[in-house]
């Protein structure tokens, strides 16, 4: 969330673990997500709601949501109380709750980056980030582009548990993504 108008944002791990727990409830895939000034833009496909009717049953839908700050706060809030409910703490990305673990763990090196803007696209479990990067006097340096393999994100979610309460350490490319 933001500090203050204007600022960068912070706390992307909680933010994009809430949205994947959100995108994993409704059954989204193939996300797009972009900031706003004032929250987020989501797209992906979907099922359509039940009773919907469709040229084929499985066809998929695309969906966008504006997802504005206040909504995320509660999102994000929800999730807490959630949070200590799971029967182990062993992730379970293959099952049902992959994209909250995968946007959780994006989120963390989004955190380690402090990027000023953020836009991710996810295509089959892998995701591609462009970063806005800040330069000497937060003025813009540029863009950075990020793409982490689904077993990349696999990865980094086998190795989250072991990384709680450890100190924070600057993002870079030993963190097993691909640099553009």
């Amino acid at each position: 969330m933001r500090i203050y108008e204007g600022s960068p944002r912070q706390g992307w791990e909680e933010v994009f673990r809430s949205i994947g727990a959100y995108v994993d409830r409704e059954r989204i895939k193939e996300l797009l997500l972009l900031e706003l000034d004032a929250g987020f833009i989501l797209q992906g496909m979907a099922m359509p709601v039940a009773g919907a009717r469709t040229e084929s049953e499985m066809t998929l839908i695309k969906v966008t949501r504006e997802l504005p700050d206040d909504e995320v706060a509660e999102l994000m809030e929800a999730a807490e109380v959630k949070r200590g409910t799971a029967d182990t703490d062993t992730p379970h990305a293959e099952i049902a709750n992959y994209y909250e673990q995968a946007m959780r763990v994006i989120g963390a090196y989004i955190d380690r980056s402090k990027p000023r803007d953020v836009f991710l696209f996810e295509q089959e479990g892998a995701f591609v980030l462009r970063l806005l990067m800040l330069g000497a006097g937060a003025a813009p340096m540029g863009h950075q582009l990020v793409e982490f393999t689904r077993d990349d994100i696999m990865a980094m979610i086998d190795a989250a548990p072991g990384q709680r309460n450890q100190p924070a350490r600057e993002a870079g490319p030993s963190d097993g993504e691909t640099v553009a």
